[in-house]
């Protein structure tokens, strides 16, 4: 049922908040990612979900993972900073028979950070960071957008970062910090120009959460330590960023659009 209408979805009746729907999630192969977590929390949710990540047989293993020998994820190879490569992995995507032909659901969660200093970025540092996280997210966008306006809803969110909203000080340099910032006004826009369409798009900006994608050489429990400054004196956990992103995938939002959603145990307040 659609809840424009002033009807409960059935999913929020049964528990399953994504019962029938089809996910596509990109930067999903990481096996301690926020995409995988997503990936994995969105099936408990009855979801099928599309797991798109640049390395081929990395996403291939996450979604076996995730899948658990059932019919309800699927890896596919995406590189989010070319069009006709997310054309193709969308295309795929609805072509996979447990999709049902729909995207009822799309996660820009692709990134890559650098650490740098404003004098240090390079025009190539600037065109791989932007790319990435910018471009990518858009195009990405752009690719499922005539899926949802053909069955007239969907929900899109992107992960953009804390960095974004206070300058830095989680990961990455400036190019990083401006282009994660450059995801919540084109998230913004994204809500405006398809609202009336049935269309959502909204945002997560998540603090420190204990994944591999800073490649440092912390341990977890370093991660955490550097955390207890926070109100939640620790470091987050890639399930926790996944249900930020499940509240907003589902029906629990649907009358939330074009909103910034925190997730960082306080670090940082508005």
């Amino acid at each position: 049922m659609n809840p424009s209408q002033g009807q409960p979805f059935g999913g929020l009746r049964s528990g399953r908040l994504l019962e029938g729907r089809t996910v596509l999630i990109s930067g999903a192969g990481r096996a301690r990612g926020i995409g995988k977590a997503t990936a994995r929390l969105c099936v408990e949710h009855g979801a099928r979900v599309a797991m798109l990540d640049l390395d081929q047989d990395e996403v291939r293993l996450a979604a076996a993972d995730v899948a658990e020998g059932r019919d309800v994820a699927i890896g596919i190879r995406c590189d989010v900073t070319d069009r006709s490569s997310c054309e193709q992995a969308v295309a795929q995507a609805l072509a996979w028979g447990a999709a049902q032909g729909r995207i009822d659901v799309l996660i820009n969660n692709a990134g890559l950070t650098q650490k740098r200093k404003v004098a240090e970025i390079t025009d190539a540092d600037y065109a791989l960071v932007t790319d990435v996280v910018l471009r990518g997210t858009i195009l990405l966008s752009q690719a499922v957008l005539p899926t949802m306006r053909a069955q007239g809803d969907g929900s899109i969110v992107s992960v953009s970062s804390m960095s974004a909203q206070q300058g830095g000080g989680v990961f990455g340099g400036p190019h990083y910090c401006a282009a994660k910032a450059g995801v919540l006004g084109f998230t913004r826009s994204l809500a405006l120009e398809l609202g009336p369409e049935g269309i959502r798009a909204n945002a997560v900006t998540p603090g420190l959460i204990i994944t591999d994608f800073s490649r440092t050489n912390r341990s977890d429990e370093e991660k955490d330590a550097s955390a207890q400054g926070w109100p939640m004196r620790r470091a987050g956990r890639p399930v926790e960023l996944a249900s930020a992103c499940l509240f907003l995938a589902s029906d629990l939002s649907s009358y939330v659009t074009g909103i910034t959603l925190d997730v960082n145990g306080g670090a940082y307040m508005r």
